[in-house]
């Protein structure tokens, strides 16, 4: 039995879902197509890729025990061109709401057992060999990573991110009763 379970996942990627939410609310509208630096993706293609990161998920879902006979190619090309649709600010929103929870919901089901399963790795990587928890959790990771680049997105447009909003203000509020 494992000490983190499919509840704990799914409470943990709504959180990091909920954060993302929020700091893609706070992004002017106008600046849905900032780039930092070229070739990297826009505000609406990063926020895009975030929103379809559960993808590879489908695999986890299917009961696969391995990437074996998995074309990559015929998976990542539809994601490259979901992340080219001239979506709203609102639609984005709605497309990381709809689809977090639903994969938190599905997280939610998932038993011990299942999470301790392991699933075979592509030939050369290492490890070779992962848990479903683990592969399950990288999904959270992968959202972290990009987030941060849309902390440091908001910075590069004058904004605080919320979180150090919020940790600026207990900051503020414990010095106070000093």
């Amino acid at each position: 039995m494992q000490g983190y379970g499919g509840k704990d996942l799914a409470r943990a990627f709504r959180t990091v879902r909920n954060n993302t939410i929020t700091a893609a609310q706070e992004i002017p509208d106008d600046r849905l197509d900032f780039s930092p630096a070229p070739g990297t993706r826009t505000v609406r293609q990063l926020l895009t890729h975030i929103a379809f990161g559960d993808t590879f998920m489908q695999f986890q879902k299917e009961g696969r025990t391995s990437f074996e006979g998995v074309n990559f190619g015929a998976v990542v090309g539809p994601l490259m061109a979901e992340e080219q649709k001239p979506r709203t600010k609102a639609e984005l929103i709605a497309l990381l709401r709809e689809r977090g929870e639903a994969t938190a919901t599905w997280m939610e089901s998932l038993s011990d057992a299942f999470l301790g399963e392991i699933f075979t790795q592509p030939p050369g990587a290492t490890p070779a060999t992962k848990t479903r928890f683990e592969m399950i959790l990288g999904a959270k990771e992968h959202e972290m990573h990009h987030r941060a680049q849309l902390f440091l997105i908001l910075r590069m447009l004058g904004q605080t991110p919320h979180l150090t909003r919020h940790m600026q203000e207990r900051m503020a509020a414990a010095a106070q009763r000093s």
